[in-house]
């Protein structure tokens, strides 16, 4: 049984879409412009070179930014962001235990690699709404 989102809901969904893909839009396009940054969080279980799953990652982040803020393609961008969340997780769990394993990383390094991990569950859920309720 379907039922219809409440004004209420797709107004939190229309919210969300702009704060997500405020999130998304800037994260892809600091991969697009420093890619070298990221290219050493990509973990090295991925198969091939680290800059392509950069690039790639960074350009999937920009369209799924563009699709949330669109009325017509809200519903699969909200979609597309709960599964690139959860598909870079691996990265950010990468990135947060080289951070703690690192003599050369700071404290406030290391906390934020770490915090970052269960900050992925709201914004799956958030997208999950999105998609959910347009």
């Amino acid at each position: 049984m379907s039922h219809r989102p409440t004004r209420h809901q797709t107004s939190l969904a229309r919210r969300d879409a702009r704060v997500l893909a405020a999130i998304l839009g800037g994260s892809g396009l600091l991969h697009l412009a420093k890619p070298a940054a990221y290219d050493a969080v990509v973990p090295r279980s991925v198969p091939g070179p680290a800059r392509f799953w950069t690039i790639s990652s960074g350009l999937a982040e920009v369209g799924i930014a563009a699709a949330l803020l669109a009325p017509r393609t809200r519903a699969a961008g909200g979609l597309a962001a709960a599964a690139l969340f959860v598909a870079v997780f691996p990265a950010n769990v990468s990135m947060a235990l080289r951070a703690v394993k690192s003599d050369r990383a700071t404290t406030g390094r290391r906390v934020v690699t770490l915090a970052r991990l269960p900050l992925q569950v709201p914004l799956v859920t958030r997208a999950l709404g999105v998609h959910r309720a347009s």
